[in-house]
């Protein structure tokens, strides 16, 4: 699994800006690094050609994270050769705009590396919302 990459683009606060709690960049990467750390190995070790990339904000759109990829349920040996590695990109300040300290900060990481990690793995978002990860 390839480790953090960073990407970051300044974008404006949107309607959330009062309610955010700030954290640095470091710290975010590190409170992903620990969300990614917190899989069971029988999880992690399965992983293969991902990248996670923090950014501001998605462009023109409301998401925590985004993954994009092809999933280990869809690949092959004729459709997966040569290729980049798959992204998870966290989106920091849409998270820390609807978090009010650090510990929410840290689940909602959490709950969204899990939710991004889980298309990787080929679960889509109906199958999320029914298993509560949505």
């Amino acid at each position: 699994m390839t480790r953090t990459a960073v990407a970051r683009r300044h974008i404006d606060r949107h309607r959330y800006a009062a309610k955010m709690f700030e954290v640095s960049n470091e710290r975010f990467e590190e409170l992903a690094a620990e969300a990614v750390a917190s899989l069971p190995e029988s999880l992690s070790s399965r992983m293969d050609n991902v990248a996670i990339i923090v950014e501001d904000e998605a462009r023109g759109r409301n998401l925590f994270g985004l993954y994009e990829g092809i999933p280990l349920t869809r690949r092959g040996f004729s459709n997966y050769n040569g290729v980049m590695p798959d992204r998870i990109t966290l989106y920091q300040k849409t998270i820390c705009q609807v978090c009010a300290n650090e510990d929410d900060v840290r689940a909602q990481v959490r709950k969204t590396v899990i939710h991004e990690i889980a298309h990787h793995f080929g679960i889509s978002d109906p199958r999320l919302d029914e298993l509560g990860w949505a």
